[in-house]
């Protein structure tokens, strides 16, 4: 849940409402989202 909160900057309040299958879903999205933001900078001053 925290990797849902880093990227979409929710309070914790939100994302515990979440079922199951939307924080699968969204944890999804904060990943995809995080890869684009970041892929490829390893390594780059």
């Amino acid at each position: 849940m925290a990797d849902i909160a880093a990227i979409f900057h929710w309070p914790l309040s939100e994302i515990a409402a979440l079922t199951l299958d939307e924080l699968i879903l969204w944890r999804g999205l904060a990943v995809a989202s995080w890869d684009r933001m970041w892929a490829g900078k390893e390594g780059e001053a």
